[in-house]
């Protein structure tokens, strides 16, 4: 008797053991996976907000059932407010105690697109106090500058490949990045190219694009985009931040060469096709770059058919806007990353200034409407090559669309990676 009892006993005992197991497996199984999101870097640049909802759509259109924590940087400007709009479920962890609950309750850290590892200290703090693991998605490797000495700038870099490596996935937005983390010694089981995520923003304001549209007689697929850029941006102009006299004395330097192509373009399609042109920004800065090196140096008869946009815009408006053009061109990316995700063809000019990111294009299959200006070579296509975006928009159209199919199924395989990973 005494036998069958203890018998009895341990099989209870199993038994209570494999349920708690099973319950356990069963609560496992039903809590979503939960992904903390490092981004939101600035606000004073569309293309840095576009970021944000772009990495969001991706992960909610192909792990529609991961629930995401935001880990900004900064929110303000009405950012937030479009965030929360836009993505009614997301969770925004801004204070040290929904930080510390989000350590805690996230299963992964995603680390979103930029110029870099931006928030390199970040995911160093996450690795070391949750031993979770982690992913980069969309970042340029930029090759390290320092003012201070090579040393310096070397061990920052093998403190960026340290962390890379412990990555489960790195993906670059440009395959020279790629390269050159590899060149370095990067060693993380995944690194391959992966589109910038701000080719996924799908944030629209059509009320207020109509309307600023309506009152300058931009038609629909009757105008071009045009974007200057100074080298450096001149945040000391916008932000609490020293006047940097080095970086000034270079955009004073080249910003004659940088906008000259762009200013004869104006004129070629003004002149040549039934095509406006509206002069807009990126960032708070380049309202002023466009009125002086575009805008003032119009002849009169072109200066008609060209606006000039005076005040910033957030990126709803500015992606409302793309949509309703024939395509865009100047000295900056992010618009264009935004254009072709909708299927807008759109013309990048770079420079050695702007790291390797430009290259993604060559990437996506637009090689040909990408243009280095230090390259004299480079320089002398620009002209013809939206000459030819606006002479013949349907063509533009198809090869702009192209591109964004090529994108979207990087995207689909990028998640598809990450999925396993989560499941893992």
């Amino acid at each position: 008797m005494r036998s069958e009892i203890s018998n009895r006993r341990e099989f209870l005992a199993v038994m209570g053991v494999l349920a708690a197991s099973s319950q356990a497996a069963f609560a496992d199984q039903a809590k979503p996976k939960h992904i903390l999101l490092r981004s939101s870097w600035q606000t004073v640049n569309i293309g840095d907000i576009a970021h944000t909802p772009g990495v969001l759509r991706i992960l909610e259109t192909h792990l529609p059932e991961v629930k995401v924590t935001l880990w900004p940087s900064k929110l303000d400007n009405g950012v937030e407010e479009l965030l929360r709009s836009n993505f009614p479920k997301l969770e925004i962890a801004q204070n040290a105690s929904e930080l510390k609950a989000a350590f805690e309750d996230c299963d992964f850290l995603l680390h979103g697109s930029g110029a870099s590892l931006v928030a390199q200290r970040d995911v160093k703090r996450w690795s070391e106090e949750t031993n979770k693991p982690y992913g980069v998605y969309g970042i340029t490797l930029p090759l390290k500058k320092s003012s201070a000495t090579q040393a310096t700038s070397e061990s920052a870099m093998a403190e960026t490949i340290r962390l890379l490596s412990g990555a489960r996935f790195v993906y670059f937005r440009d395959s020279h990045s790629l390269t050159l983390a590899k060149a370095k010694g990067c060693s993380a089981p995944i690194m391959e190219f992966g589109p910038d995520g701000a080719f996924a923003c799908d944030l629209r304001d059509d009320d207020r694009a109509d309307a600023f549209l309506s009152k300058h007689g931009l038609e629909t697929s009757k105008f071009l985009c045009c974007i200057p850029r100074l080298r450096y941006t001149p945040y000391w102009t916008i932000k609490d931040l020293p006047f940097d006299p080095i970086k000034h004395a270079r955009n004073e330097a080249m910003k004659e060469h940088d906008h000259a192509q762009l200013l004869a373009a104006i004129v070629e399609v003004v002149q040549k096709t039934d095509m406006k042109v509206l002069l807009c920004p990126e960032d708070q800065t380049q309202m002023k770059v466009g009125k002086e090196m575009l805008l003032d140096r119009l002849p009169d008869d072109v200066r008609k058919r060209v606006v000039w946009r005076p005040d910033y815009w957030l990126t709803g408006e500015a992606v409302s806007t793309y949509v309703r053009s024939a395509g865009l061109f100047g000295n900056e990316m992010h618009s264009p990353i935004m254009c072709v995700g909708h299927g807008v063809p759109a013309i990048v000019c770079r420079w050695a200034e702007q790291t390797s990111k430009g290259y993604m294009w060559e990437d996506i299959g637009l090689g040909d409407w990408l243009f280095n200006l230090d390259e004299p070579d480079d320089v002398a296509g620009i002209v013809p090559a939206v000459l030819k975006m606006a002479s013949d928009p349907e063509a533009a159209k198809q090869k702009a669309d192209k591109a964004r199919q090529r994108v979207e199924k990087r995207q689909a395989e990028t998640m598809a990676v990450l999925r396993n990973e989560l499941n893992a």
